[in-house]
């Protein structure tokens, strides 16, 4: 056959036969939400029961914001200790009795005469349960400021003595269940109605520059009286470093143990004082001085007298006025900040206000046991999913969402979230507060998803024999699978 005859039959055959039909290549359906949602439950099943956390003890449970489905849920109904995970719900509760606008009060009052200059008697300071008052704060130096308000009230010498009013509250100054061995640290300090700087001084260590040289210690801010033993020793530049603090209930007696390499950075370690009320009139009493304000009594605290006196009819000289619940609470959550916390739960009326807040939300009564505001107690419980129903309600309620959530502390960015999550689908994503004492690790708050979905998560380990670095990779890992989840193709 000639070659065109080929041409010609090829040609038939493409009018017999039809032009070609396109090739359609079906791709795989991406899988149903349901299947997705089921391999999420394996993922995270198969990260919170391995056998390295045979002997541990995991509480979990994760739902979209404003529903009550569970999308993964382990022991979710049993109590756990919590750690400072507990300042959600002393946070929540405070929200709802006091507004996230509250104010605390500090009020300068006397009831002696002002002739000529001179205060005829003694000067009365009495706390309003004002958290703030520190030279760690955001506006440090507000014992001067008090102090000048006094001065430019015409007040330049004080025959009497300055007395530190702390009657707001009761005299329990530590939660239940704290232990001895943690008194002597700032995180532990007794709680006053009258408190300056969270009732704890910093010590600022120094080394020396060879080993068997002295080290230094300074205490700032003054006005503590305490009575610091200094038992720390300078070793070798390539030694290991130690401090402890000991320190018993109704002494100012604080002994420092320890080594520290020779030419360290210097570095503050807080300490409590025994009597924050008596440390803050004495630390008032010397801010009126270096304000030019002639004290010649001394500091004093109202408990001290056999017969308390009326202040009925104080006037009062100066009026200071917290900044508001929502920054306060940021403050508190971003450091975990055990001394706010406890204020906040004394200022709602202690534990029997935050069961009616609770009771009030539906959280059920045998959902928690409370100890304290902080969560420093180990007699403090709380289930996952009464954690889970609180932070649902500080969510959709909008007189408490946008103040809450700015309180919480961002994955990859701040406060003790800083270093977690970074570089990971979750940084940025999860906002939450973590919580830790011995053998307790928790973190719970919120999620965004990669469809734009919000979860709430709790997540809680107890009774642990890893490192907590492998608890929280644990913790991290789950959480960067929720971040990177969807329902969407």
């Amino acid at each position: 056959m000639t070659r065109a005859a080929l041409a010609l039959l090829a040609a038939l055959t493409v009018v017999d036969c039809g032009a070609p039909k396109p090739v359609v290549v079906t791709p795989d359906a991406p899988p149903p939400a349901a299947s997705r949602l089921a391999s999420l439950q394996q993922e995270l099943a198969a990260i919170f029961q391995t056998p390295q956390f045979d002997r541990s003890f995991w509480s979990v449970l994760v739902r979209p914001a404003g529903s009550t489905e569970d999308m993964f849920a382990l022991n979710a109904g049993k109590l756990m200790m919590p750690g400072s995970a507990l300042k959600i719900v002393t946070t929540a509760a405070a929200a709802e009795r006091l507004g996230w606008d509250h104010r605390f009060e500090t009020r300068v009052v006397t009831m002696a005469p002002i002739e000529s200059g001179v205060l005829r008697g003694d000067l009365v300071i009495i706390g309003g349960a004002d958290p703030g008052i520190s030279e760690r704060s955001d506006q440090p130096g507000a014992l001067r400021m008090m102090a000048r308000q006094v001065r430019e009230g015409g007040v330049r010498r004080i025959e009497g003595g300055i007395i530190g009013h702390d009657d707001l509250f009761d005299d329990q100054a530590f939660g239940d269940g704290w232990t001895l061995d943690n008194l002597a640290y700032g995180y532990a300090a007794p709680v006053s109605a009258l408190t300056y700087n969270e009732g704890s001084v910093d010590l600022v260590i120094r080394a020396g520059a060879a080993a068997g040289d002295p080290v230094a210690i300074q205490v700032r801010p003054e006005g503590s009286t305490l009575d610091v033993d200094n038992r720390l020793v300078t070793v070798a530049e390539t030694g290991a470093g130690t401090l402890t603090l000991h320190r018993l209930p109704g002494s100012s007696h604080v002994t420092v143990r320890g080594q520290i390499p020779a030419k360290a950075a210097p570095f503050a370690r807080t300490a409590s004082v025994d009597n924050p009320t008596l440390f803050f009139a004495s630390a008032f009493r010397l801010a009126l001085i270096a304000e030019g304000v002639d004290v010649a009594g001394d500091a004093i605290d109202i408990d001290d007298f056999a017969s308390k006196p009326d202040l009925a009819e104080a006037r009062i000289l100066v009026t200071r006025r917290s900044s508001p619940l929502s920054e306060l609470a940021a403050a508190m959550m971003k450091v975990s900040q055990n001394q706010y916390a406890e204020m906040l739960l004394k200022s709602i009326g202690g534990r029997r206000g935050m069961q009616d807040v609770l009771g009030g939300w539906g959280v059920p009564g045998d959902g928690y046991v409370l100890a304290d505001g902080s969560g420093l107690s180990r007699y403090n419980y709380v289930t996952s999913e009464a954690l889970v129903r609180i932070l649902q309600r500080m969510h959709t309620d909008p007189k408490h969402a946008p103040a809450f959530l700015a309180s919480l502390p961002v994955a990859g960015r701040e406060g003790p979230l800083a270093q977690r999550l970074v570089g990971t689908t979750g940084q940025g994503k999860v906002r939450a507060k973590t919580g830790t004492v011995d053998n307790v690790r928790a973190i719970a708050g919120y999620v965004d998803t990669a469809d734009a979905g919000t979860l709430v998560f709790s997540i809680i380990a107890n009774n642990f024999n890893v490192p907590t670095s492998v608890v929280d990779a644990a913790a991290d890992s789950a959480l960067i699978r929720l971040a990177a989840f969807s329902r969407q193709p």
